[in-house]
């Protein structure tokens, strides 16, 4: 194995490497601006928290260029994405487009917050708490809805940079 220490601790190629071992599962989340404008981002740092309350987190880089409006929402949704989404999951990890629900079928709910389609699973949130995390935020919310896709889809999957596909009893 490679040093992965310097004089000065551990190197953020290291951390990276280590961390891009890790199969994650892909999902987007989702809000509602204080203006109404939908907001979406991609992220892999989603889990589960608690049973008992229902209870999911998030990590929300403090560079993303939808901090604001998710900091300040009281909502979010939860999207995980399905192996055939990959192309979704891109479009929304990139920075700076102004409309990123354009072209990308969803609907929107009676509080207006935006629910993309053909998901495996959808979690809508009210937001618990926020707590600080070096460079992230991490964001708590408590379980309001669930909505189940289809239960013979297979998950989009992130693993050293890429995308991946799930095979069962792999």
């Amino acid at each position: 194995m490679s040093d992965s220490l310097t004089d000065e601790g551990i190197t953020e190629a290291a951390f990276k490497a280590a961390c891009g071992r890790y199969a994650t599962g892909v999902s987007i989340v989702t809000a509602a601006g204080e203006d109404g404008k939908k907001e979406g981002l991609t992220v892999n740092s989603f889990t589960s928290l608690s049973l008992e309350p229902p209870l999911v987190l998030f990590c929300l880089d403090k560079n993303a260029g939808s901090f604001e409006p998710f900091v300040k929402t009281d909502r979010f949704a939860v999207n995980v994405l399905s192996d055939e989404q990959a192309a979704i999951s891109t479009h929304f990890a990139k920075p700076g487009i102004p409309d990123k629900f354009a072209g990308i079928a969803h609907r929107v709910d009676a509080d207006g917050l935006p629910l993309l389609d053909g998901v495996l699973a959808r979690i809508v949130c009210g937001v618990e708490a926020h707590y600080d995390g070096g460079d992230h935020v991490i964001l708590v919310g408590r379980v309001e809805r669930i909505d189940l896709g289809e239960d013979d889809g297979k998950p989009l999957v992130y693993f050293r940079g890429g995308y991946g596909k799930f095979s069962a009893g792999a």
